[in-house]
C-alpha cells in the first residue's frame, strides 16, 4: 500500500510548473505539495523561462501549447541562454498525442512527455525517478526481471490502454495481455495493474511514455 502523501516528509526539491491552464496548474501544485515537493507556478512561457533563470528549479514541468511562447520555445531558449541548466530534468505536459510532437520534444532534450489529463500517480513516479528518490527502487530494479512482453503490456497500460487495446497494438490475444500483466504483478508483488505500473515506473523498469528505461 502506498504511503499517504499527506504524511510524507518534506523534501528540499523544487519543481517549477509552467502551465497556462489555472485549474490544471492548481491540481498539479496541490498534488505535488502533498507529496513533499516545493512547487512554483508560472502562467506562461515567458514567466516560466524567467523563473528557471531566477530560481534554478530541480525539475521543470512545462505545457507545450501556451500563448506567447510555446513549451518547445522555452526549452530552445533555455538551451541557448543557459546551458548550465541542461542537466535539470524537463518534462513536457501536453494534450497533444501525435508522434511528431513527441519526437520533437525528445529531440530537443526533454526527459519525459506526459499527456493530459494527467495521471498523478504516474507523474509522481516519473518525478521520483528523475530526481533519484528511493534507493529501494534501485534495489527493486536489480531484483525484478520483467520480460519484453511484460514491459510492453505495462507500458501501454501506463498510457491508459485497456487489455483489448493493448492486444490490438501488439497483435496478440487479450488473454495473453492479461497473462503478461498478471505475471508482472506477481513479480512486483502487487495486486493490481495500476500498482504494477506505478511500481515499475518508479523503479525505472518501464518508461510510461513508451520505451524501456536506459540503464
Amino acid at each position: 500500500m502506498r504511503d499517504n502523501p499527506r504524511h510524507m516528509a518534506p523534501t528540499s526539491k523544487q519543481i517549477l510548473c509552467i502551465e497556462d491552464d489555472a485549474e490544471t496548474a492548481a491540481l498539479i501544485e496541490e498534488d505535488l505539495q502533498e507529496r513533499g515537493y516545493r512547487v512554483e507556478i508560472a502562467a506562461d512561457g515567458h514567466a516560466g523561462l524567467s523563473a528557471i533563470l531566477k530560481s534554478g528549479p530541480d525539475l521543470v514541468l512545462c505545457d507545450i501549447n501556451m500563448p506567447g511562447m510555446t513549451g518547445f520555445e522555452v526549452m530552445e531558449c533555455l538551451t541557448t541562454l543557459a546551458p548550465q541548466y541542461e542537466a535539470v530534468p524537463f518534462i513536457f505536459l501536453t494534450a497533444r498525442t501525435d508522434r511528431d510532437s513527441e519526437l520533437k520534444g525528445r529531440r530537443l532534450g526533454a526527459d519525459d512527455y506526459v499527456t493530459k489529463p494527467v495521471d498523478f500517480e504516474i507523474l509522481a513516479a516519473i518525478i521520483d525517478a528523475r530526481l533519484g528518490k528511493g534507493a529501494r527502487n534501485e534495489v527493486l530494479a536489480r531484483r525484478v526481471a520483467l520480460n519484453d512482453r511484460e514491459v510492453e503490456c505495462l507500458t501501454w497500460s501506463a498510457r491508459g490502454k485497456t487489455s483489448p487495446e493493448i492486444a490490438t497494438i501488439l497483435s496478440i490475444a487479450k488473454r495473453t495481455v492479461n497473462f503478461h500483466i498478471e505475471n508482472a504483478c506477481r513479480k512486483l508483488n502487487v495486486a493490481t495493474r495500476t500498482e504494477a505500473v506505478v511500481k515499475a515506473a518508479s523503479a525505472r523498469l518501464i518508461d510510461p511514455q513508451g520505451s524501456r528505461w536506459t540503464k
